[in-house]
């Protein structure tokens, strides 16, 4: 049965603060997406084939540790009405390990530096952690019904875009500022970790002080094991218990895998396709600034058609205008920049629908099986976003080695040979295309309408099919 009153009102502070949260969410998940391979590569002289192993663990460790993280979140809900705790213990403790990210000390070159910058990854996205898995799980508590939790992710989602846009922009333009190199990426580090933390502050700040207004009074919120161990087999229970958040979570991997092959393919094709590294600025506003355009018409979409079906229309415009990037490697030009611009208006659905969704998945978990585990869901799907876009940058470097990719440690470019140019092309538009058609697979078996998730608390049949 559908809800006829419309969407519920939520608090401005709310909103807004939630919205803000995604400072802190898109300049973590872009600035090192974007250059730290890069960084690796062109800076530290890092060989390629190791850059990946040092972009690839830290995530590794976020698969680990996020399911223990929802699980503690969910106890401090449980006991202490909220998860403000864990939000504020991220932001504060996020600048300096994410400055130290992008410090590396001038002695340390190759291999050494490569061990300082796991060291720090893996430091900084464990603060990272635990301010976004319990942001993740907020949505499904403080949202109540299907269309208030895409008009409380629409903002978010527009603020992510403006996010990802200035740091995707104004990173680079802080290290070329500061004069490139090692001392330039140590300024852009500090930079992006103070505004990084003052973000998830704003989140911190605009969170209720007693969550769970969406989940039933008689609902209750079971206290969970701590134990790492005990967390994974949470974490893993609810794929195998929920089918709507197994195939919806590997929707969204894959689809971060193919934005995470994008942006650290945009430096590359900036450097070696278009022929300056000031060009990567300009990608990336093209692929970021239409989000900003479209947001409106997307939250309408999905009221229309359902967040499935908009999505799925989405994720195939991204895969065609991808693909229609091809041609750069015998024509680059200005015309790249439309190619993703299209890409970009269907980036901004990839991003707003499966968060939508998330809470949905989450709600009626918690309304036909009586616990509420948003946290734990958070978790899973916080571990599974880190690894897709952190095995993203792994696949292009992966393809940068196999293709004889030259890295190097000064100023001066390398030329490159011609299997290379061929491999970055191919990583910037063949392979977040194939990725982008894959994740389709799952999310054609996704059962949640709006009729299942707003239905009186009555098991479903269709949400264990």
């Amino acid at each position: 049965m559908t809800s006829t009153s419309g969407p519920v009102l939520l608090p401005r502070r709310t909103v807004v603060g939630y919205a803000l949260g995604s400072v802190g969410t898109g300049g973590f998940g872009t600035l090192p997406g974007l250059v730290l391979a890069y960084y690796l590569t062109d800076t530290l002289g890092v060989a390629a084939g190791l850059a990946s192993l040092v972009v690839t663990v830290p995530k590794l460790w976020d698969v680990l540790i996020d399911p223990l993280i929802g699980a503690r979140s969910d106890v401090s809900a449980a006991r202490h009405g909220s998860r403000r705790r864990f939000l504020l213990a991220g932001a504060v403790s996020i600048p300096l390990l994410f400055t130290a990210l992008f410090a590396t000390p001038t002695a340390l070159t190759g291999p050494a530096a490569a061990g300082w910058v796991v060291v720090a990854f893996v430091a900084a996205a464990t603060a990272f952690s635990v301010f976004q898995v319990p942001y993740i799980a907020l949505p499904a508590e403080i949202a109540p019904d299907y269309d208030s939790r895409t008009r409380l992710l629409a903002p978010r989602i527009a603020v992510l875009a403006v996010a990802i846009l200035a740091f995707g922009a104004g990173g680079p333009l802080v290290r070329d500022a500061a004069g490139g190199g090692r001392t330039g990426y140590a300024v852009m580090g500090v930079v992006g970790g103070l505004v990084i933390g003052l973000g998830m502050l704003a989140a911190w700040w605009g969170a209720p002080r007693r969550a769970g207004i969406a989940v039933p009074a008689a609902t209750p919120v079971a206290p969970r094991p701590e134990r790492r161990g005990d967390a994974l087999r949470l974490g893993l229970t609810s794929l195998r218990e929920l089918p709507a958040f197994r195939r919806l979570l590997a929707t969204f991997v894959l689809q971060a895998l193919a934005t995470g092959a994008m942006l650290a393919g945009a430096q590359y094709v900036a450097t070696y396709a278009l022929g300056s590294e000031g060009a990567v600025t300009f990608l990336f506003a093209a692929l970021v600034a239409p989000a900003l355009l479209v947001m409106p018409l997307a939250t309408r979409l999905s009221r229309r058609i359902g967040k499935r079906r908009a999505l799925a229309g989405a994720t195939t415009l991204f895969a065609l205008a991808a693909l229609s990037l091809l041609p750069m490697r015998w024509a680059p030009g200005e015309w790249v920049y439309l190619s993703v611009a299209l890409a970009g208006l269907a980036y901004a659905g990839m991003q707003l629908y499966p968060l939508a969704m998330l809470p949905d998945v989450a709600a009626v978990d918690a309304r036909e099986r009586g616990v509420d585990r948003a946290g734990v869901l958070g978790g899973v799907w916080t571990a599974g976003e880190t690894a897709g876009l952190a095995l993203g940058p792994t696949l292009v470097l992966g393809m940068l080695a196999v293709t004889g990719f030259v890295s190097r440690t000064g100023d001066t470019l390398v030329v490159q040979p011609a299997s290379a140019l061929t491999g970055i092309v191919v990583a910037f538009s063949v392979l977040p295309a194939a990725l982008a058609l894959l994740s389709l697979l799952p999310l054609a078996r996704y059962p949640l309408s709006e009729a299942v998730v707003d239905a009186p608390a009555v098991p479903s049949e269709e949400t264990r099919s």
